[in-house]
């Protein structure tokens, strides 16, 4: 049985954030070739505000060094790799959010690493070479691109340092913070920094915390910053990491939390939020990441995270990551919008349709939302069913009377899910080959395609009659454009010649 849906004329602003920033593995990997050919497609088909990794300060981009000169040691900043990866993300129209970490082989206290590439999270020997470093840093930036244009990317201070990202206390963490603080502000005033970059372990004690230490000791604070990922405690079997999951409204309301506690506070009660990292499970092997499943789930969280933060970055936009070694086959579980061999996920085609939404809601429900841009509607909808739900899965089904844009319209539809834009599948019907040859990529390649169909609208009493069925873990995008008929102009033009419509 449908639902009937009369949609307004007019609605609100859609706070449609979708598009604001997304996740990188560690900026190093921006030297590889098919790292950028990532970007690019991704930029072409959804663009990006802005770019947010980790591994800023780490060896492999090598930016902080040290020279001997009698006897004594003294800092040297090497920017070759740092200038070509943000020449890179420029050219293709994407800004750095600079997070700053980690922690250079010369300024470490200890041996504690993260991550197969070894990234070093023990504080730095001296507060005050780590400030430096960091003021170094900006202040090569603003030279070489331009005040102006620095003073657009937010700088965020560490990784996660409520979990073993870091291995100070939460004191030792706001020291870091403050010396980061005063050091990008000593580069530029306008330069806005924030943190604590937490993830959803004692998120209240280190919010609060967090703000109270820089109320209390005047530290610069610009944005609020944290992470959200809905899995449950993993399990391990051989290669792969699987969660349950909580619903997806479990996101919407860890948002809703951080607000209110920020709102308790003058300093932070207006602030921008940032969640510089969110996906549904956070390890890169964990197979969810690659189905038709997570493309509706993330869906609606795409629908409505827009109300409580200012950007909400998906961790991440390619399968060229290696926190967990290098990926070891063509679908592992890894984080990214992007396969390797330039391969669409299903969960792409949810920020592309995102990044086609209009700037104004009409309808919107846990299943679907209806946004206009001028004469045009942009329809996205999605049906996820969690497997460990006692309910039966079913389509969701529509029925909506929408205010006609012109007598004449077309309606386009594209569909993912099933059979459709289901690249996964395909890889396994071909054995789930490690490495894929020419023909096997195209093969892929044309898997990941979604299905797309249209028909004719005709206005009737001044709106529309659409019909709409999502099946269960699709998600589909429903563009409604008013069309000219030209037909009249074509002289001796008979389509039923043929069959043809």
């Amino acid at each position: 049985m449908s639902r009937e849906i009369r949609i307004p004329a007019t609605g609100k602003p859609f706070k449609n954030n979708a598009t604001c920033c997304v996740g990188t593995g560690r900026l190093g990997l921006a030297l590889q070739k098919e790292y950028l050919d990532h970007l690019q497609l991704v930029q072409r088909h959804i663009g990006f505000k802005y770019i947010r990794g980790h591994g800023l300060f780490c060896d492999d981009v090598g930016i902080y060094r040290e020279y001997e000169v009698n006897g004594e040691r003294h800092p040297f900043y090497n920017f070759t790799y740092l200038d070509r990866i943000i020449d890179s993300y420029l050219e293709l129209g994407i800004r750095p959010f600079l997070e700053l970490g980690f922690m250079p082989e010369r300024l470490k206290t200890g041996d504690r690493t993260v991550f197969y590439w070894k990234g070093n999270v023990t504080p730095p020997a001296s507060y005050e070479k780590w400030a430096d470093l960091v003021k170094a840093t900006l202040e090569h930036l603003i030279e070489r691109y331009g005040r102006d244009e620095v003073i657009t990317w937010p700088v965020e201070v560490w990784n996660e340092p409520n979990i073993p990202f870091w291995a100070g206390t939460m004191e030792e963490y706001f020291k870091l913070y403050d010396y980061s603080a005063q050091a990008v502000k000593a580069a530029d005033s306008r330069i806005r920094v924030g943190g604590p970059a937490i993830c959803g372990v004692e998120t209240e004690k280190w919010l609060r915390g967090f703000i109270e230490h820089c109320i209390q000791n005047d530290s610069p604070l610009d944005f609020i910053s944290r992470h959200c990922y809905t899995a449950h405690q993993p399990t391990m079997r051989g290669h792969y990491t699987y969660h349950t999951l909580s619903e997806p409204t479990r996101m919407i309301e860890e948002l809703k939390e951080t607000r209110a506690i920020m709102s308790d506070y003058r300093l932070t009660k207006d602030m921008p939020l940032h969640i510089t990292e969110f996906n549904s499970s956070y390890n890169p092997i964990c197979p969810v990441h690659d189905t038709t499943y997570q493309a509706a789930y993330i869906a609606r969280i795409l629908s409505e995270a827009g109300e409580y933060a200012d950007s909400y970055s998906y961790w991440t936009f390619s399968d060229v990551f290696e926190e967990a070694d290098v990926p070891k086959s063509q679908f592992h579980g890894g984080f990214g919008l992007v396969a390797l061999n330039l391969i669409k996920k299903p969960v792409f085609y949810t920020f592309e349709f995102f990044s086609k939404a209009g700037d104004e809601l009409l309808y919107r429900d846990d299943n679907l939302i209806v946004t206009k841009q001028d004469n045009r509607y942009v329809i996205i909808g999605w049906n996820w069913h969690s497997r460990w739900s006692d309910a039966q899965p079913f389509d969701q089904s529509y029925r909506l009377l929408l205010p006609s844009v012109g007598e004449q319209a077309i309606l386009v539809k594209r569909a993912v899910g099933g059979d459709h834009a289901n690249p996964l599948q395909t890889w396994s019907n071909l054995g789930k080959p490690r490495s894929l040859d020419k023909e096997q990529v195209g093969i892929l390649t044309a898997s990941a395609q979604p299905l797309q169909t249209d028909a004719k609208l005709a206005a009737e009493n001044g709106g529309y009659n659409v019909e709409l069925v999502i099946p269960c873990n699709h998600v589909c995008m429903v563009e409604i454009m008013p069309v000219q008929d030209h037909t009249g102009t074509y002289a001796g033009f008979d389509p039923d010649f043929y069959g043809m419509r």
